[in-house]
């Protein structure tokens, strides 16, 4: 997913899948209906069942969740009406997505609920200074998230990339590797299976918790949360952010209650952002 290329790749492997929910049911893009919401498992799918049973009832809400496990298929899905809304992404992977598909999906105002900190994780080595000379990194290959991993291994002396590379660096744009570190670039579901495969793998914090794998326990780095641009939001095609429904889940999503579930379930591996 790292290029066009690699995005349109992924579209069509996942055609069959969004046009087999065409044919099943267009209720996504039904306003009078529930709101369907597109999210991977853990732990966005995880927050939307929790305001599922325990808030959205009260709220007058009726919340039909629909997990995936990549990160294109919500979108062409969202784009499609094939579901309402979506909950899986951050805003530098939403733009990067939209530019190469020529979509119109944006962030709900109001709507960023939490920060998944990237880490760095190995079954070889317990410090990152233990990496030798040549060793194998695998990183996500998205656009954004590859760069979130390379900026995570130059935040930790690992390397430099290129200066004002910013949200699309790729390890073409490394310029100082003093450990000649070579790179797999996978796609980030895929990371947590390779581990034992490479030195260290770079993992996105939603696919890590689904290994038991947690930033703040099992990373050797990981993000800080302070100024992070990555949070996940609440995103809906262009002209439905005002939908009723919508709203009251914006203030499910960001309620004291949803903070409350996400300190105490997930111990730091997911920061309430809110």
């Amino acid at each position: 997913m790292r290029n066009t290329i690699k995005i349109t790749a992924a579209v069509l492997a996942t055609g069959a899948l969004t046009l087999g929910l065409t044919a099943c049911s267009d209720k996504g893009s039904d306003k009078d209906g529930p709101l369907v919401v597109a999210a991977t498992p853990t732990p966005q799918g995880q927050i939307l069942d929790y305001v599922k049973k325990n808030l959205a009832k009260k709220a007058g809400l009726d919340l039909e969740v629909k997990e995936f496990t990549d990160y294109v298929t919500p979108n062409t899905a969202t784009q499609q009406g094939e579901v309402f809304a979506n909950y899986f992404q951050h805003k530098p992977y939403l733009d990067d997505f939209n530019k190469k598909n020529k979509t119109d999906i944006v962030p709900v105002p109001g709507a960023t609920v939490h920060l998944e900190p990237l880490g760095v994780y190995s079954k070889k080595i317990k410090k990152l200074d233990e990496l030798k000379k040549g060793a194998t990194v695998a990183v996500p290959n998205d656009t954004t998230n590859e760069a979130r991993a390379l900026k995570l291994l130059a935040d930790n002396g690992l390397l430099k990339l290129k200066e004002g590379v910013g949200f699309a660096a790729t390890p073409k744009d490394i310029v100082d590797n003093p450990r000649g570190l070579k790179f797999k670039e996978l796609e980030a579901a895929a990371l947590p299976r390779t581990i034992k495969d490479v030195d260290a793998a770079v993992i996105n914090g939603n696919y890590a918790l689904e290994a038991d794998l947690s930033p703040a326990k099992n990373a050797l780095a990981a993000e800080k949360a302070e100024g992070n641009p990555y949070g996940n939001f609440l995103a809906v095609k262009k002209g439905d952010e005002d939908d009723p429904r919508v709203k009251k889940l914006v203030k499910l999503l960001t309620s004291p209650e949803v903070k409350k579930f996400i300190d105490d379930k997930y111990d730091g591996a997911v920061v309430a952002a809110f």
